[in-house]
């Protein structure tokens, strides 16, 4: 997006918290001639487990035509950065990310990330599906996105996973949606998309593990269906949590019923995960997570 011709971007940072963080990220703004949009911040208290506090932040702004590069503004903040050990990433906001979708045989959160994208209200840009089935080969297609079958099986996971990283490099895919897929990650493969992979699954892990959870929950009587999206590491299904949300089911509900709530549930978590995550809304901190909404 462009004000008055002009350029916007998004600084995104984290460092120890001490005094003068937002006036000297603020002085570099007016130096360079940058208008605030938006601003959010965080200090994290101190802790017994994390004495240090930390500074989390997220600036929106422009400047004014032509505007100044981004490599121009990244040189020019690079010693502010320095002065206070920031983590930090400046991005342009109309650059929208690369994303890659991947899928098995549960196609609710797939079509409606493909629904959003195609009516713009996801912000990113739809490289192309992965599927180990080729169930959604026609959906991907009434699209025009690439569809990239590849099938797994144990003898075959090794190769499989060699050819999803290099669909992940060809694509230049800076972000990955586990949209539903029903396959275990190497930790090698964890490690090379570390942050940039999303996975959607139900909330009532670890309650209900296995097959058919929502049977299992249904045979339990639970009172509320949920889902929960985050970041993949090696430790299955225990990354920093982006999004969590349920609604109330009760007694009148089958399992079928069940299921069905669940799925609604599961895409609009994953909606609301892979937009946050585009418009730089994310801090990993540490296990955790801040989210500026």
């Amino acid at each position: 997006m462009n004000v008055a011709g002009g350029r916007e971007y998004v600084l995104t940072l984290s460092c120890p918290d001490k005094p003068g963080i937002v006036y000297a990220v603020s002085s570099f703004l007016v130096q360079h001639s940058a208008n605030i949009l938006a601003s959010q911040q965080y200090g994290q208290p101190k802790m017994k487990e994390r004495p240090d506090g930390r500074f989390f932040m997220r600036v929106h702004f422009s400047v004014p035509a032509p505007g100044q590069a981004l490599a121009e503004l990244e040189r020019g903040f690079s010693w502010v950065a320095e002065a206070f050990h920031m983590t930090w990433q400046l991005h342009d906001q109309a650059a929208r990310i690369r994303t890659l979708i991947m899928v098995s045989r549960l196609g609710h959160c797939l079509n409606d990330l493909l629904f959003r994208w195609k009516t713009g209200s996801l912000p990113v840009d739809v490289a192309g599906v992965v599927s180990n089935h080729a169930d959604f080969a026609e959906l991907a297609a009434s699209y025009r996105i690439p569809f990239r079958h590849i099938p797994v099986t144990p003898q075959t996971k090794a190769a499989a996973e060699s050819q999803l990283l290099e669909v992940i490099d060809d694509t230049g895919a800076d972000l990955i949606v586990l949209a539903r897929y029903m396959q275990i990650l190497s930790g090698e493969v964890c490690k090379r998309v570390e942050g940039r992979m999303i996975n959607i699954h139900h909330s009532f892990l670890p309650s209900f593990k296995g097959a058919k959870p929502y049977h299992q929950a249904h045979a339990r009587g639970v009172k509320l269906v949920g889902a929960t999206a985050h970041y993949v590491t090696p430790d299955l299904d225990e990354g920093p949590i982006i999004e969590q949300d349920v609604i109330r089911v009760n007694h009148t509900l089958s399992p079928e019923r069940l299921a069905e709530a669940g799925r609604d549930v599961e895409a609009q978590v994953l909606a609301r995960a892979v937009t946050w995550h585009a418009e730089h809304r994310v801090l990993l901190n540490g296990d955790r997570t801040v989210v500026f909404h």
